[in-house]
């Protein structure tokens, strides 16, 4: 039955393929992470409609249900084409159709984001408006790429581990006239980050070069000396990846960029992937064609007409370490 059924097409239209022959899982993108409890009930219509009755939480943070025979697919495109509209469309801002088709790409996965600063109390930034504003630049695209939104440097939505990770920042500012000299921001600075806070005949001195741009500072001062920046930065790292294949951590792309920046910078990633591909979009992740590209070309093409803030710092190069493996044992069958 398989032989019969283009597993690519269906690929590209949020379709996976199961172990069991002639049955698929649908993926419903969740932008940004973050969707009305009412769409819950999309899911669960799918699943005990045309799937197997469970639903799987994806590893990017996708409403999925497995167990959807090939002969339902057109029944499951048309019956989302509502969802796509409210949540791409509508939400996102995105520009694109919706219809009985479904989705017309996986290209661009959704954009996974921790909670941000709308509930943590240690995010800098929205990540679910950043979100929205990013996907509408990378979505629909036959173009592979992923990307995670991170609301501080504690990183938990693992953005050094993917295409593009981005990070929320702030460049804490001190008032010295409220501080009573307890030092307790630098205490929790040396305890939760990186130590670049002394207290010197109390009052508080700062190393500059190492700040990560935390705003731990800003939650353990008891008389209000340092307060969030009001404009926000962000980090990117680049190339981050899991696999079987050379797994690595991503590396810093750009330090303290504004919102700004980070779009127009996101803008170039689609003439970037035509350009190293020659106009034919592959099944290669964005990791995957940076290390195609080279560093400096990637540089070059991502920060073209990009006018960078006067904060902002760019990597001048980047050393990849892969873990290589060496066996002795002699894998080869004896010849008959």
């Amino acid at each position: 039955m398989n032989h019969d059924i283009d597993v690519k097409k269906l690929r590209v239209n949020c379709f996976r393929q199961s172990k069991v022959a002639g049955e698929f899982m649908i993926q419903l993108r969740v932008p940004g992470s973050l969707i009305k409890a009412k769409y819950l009930a999309v899911i669960q219509h799918i699943a005990e409609t045309w799937g197997n009755g469970t639903f799987h939480i994806g590893t990017r943070q996708t409403l999925n249900a497995p167990g959807i025979k090939y002969k339902y697919v057109d029944e499951v495109n048309a019956y989302i084409q509502d969802y796509i509209k409210e949540i791409e469309i509508e939400a996102c801002g995105i520009d694109m159709e919706s219809n009985e088709a479904g989705y017309p790409t996986i290209g661009a996965r959704n954009i996974v984001a921790c909670i941000g600063n709308s509930h943590c109390i240690k995010g800098n930034v929205n990540t679910h408006e950043l979100a929205r504003k990013m996907e509408k630049e990378i979505f629909p695209s036959h173009y592979h790429m992923k990307m995670n939104i991170a609301g501080c440097p504690n990183d938990c939505s693992k953005a050094h581990f993917c295409d593009f990770g981005i990070i929320g920042l702030t460049i804490p500012e001190y008032m010295p006239e409220r501080c009573i000299g307890c030092g307790r921001c630098a205490t929790v600075c040396k305890k939760v980050a990186t130590g670049v806070l002394e207290l010197v005949n109390n009052k508080i001195e700062k190393d500059m070069c190492c700040c990560v741009g935390c705003g731990e500072c800003v939650s353990a001062c008891p008389s209000g000396a340092w307060a969030y920046s009001k404009q926000k930065f962000y980090r990117v790292m680049i190339g981050g990846r899991t696999g079987k294949q050379t797994p690595r951590m991503g590396k810093m792309f750009l330090n303290w960029v504004t919102e700004d920046v980070l779009i127009a910078v996101i803008k170039n990633w689609q003439s970037f992937s035509a350009t190293i591909l020659e106009n034919k979009p592959l099944y290669l992740h964005g990791g995957h064609l940076i290390d195609k590209a080279g560093y400096h070309r990637f540089r070059e093409l991502m920060l073209k007409d990009v006018k960078l803030n006067p904060e902002a710092m760019v990597a001048e190069r980047i050393f990849w370490t892969e873990t290589e493996y060496r066996s002795n044992i002699n894998v080869k069958k004896p010849i008959a």
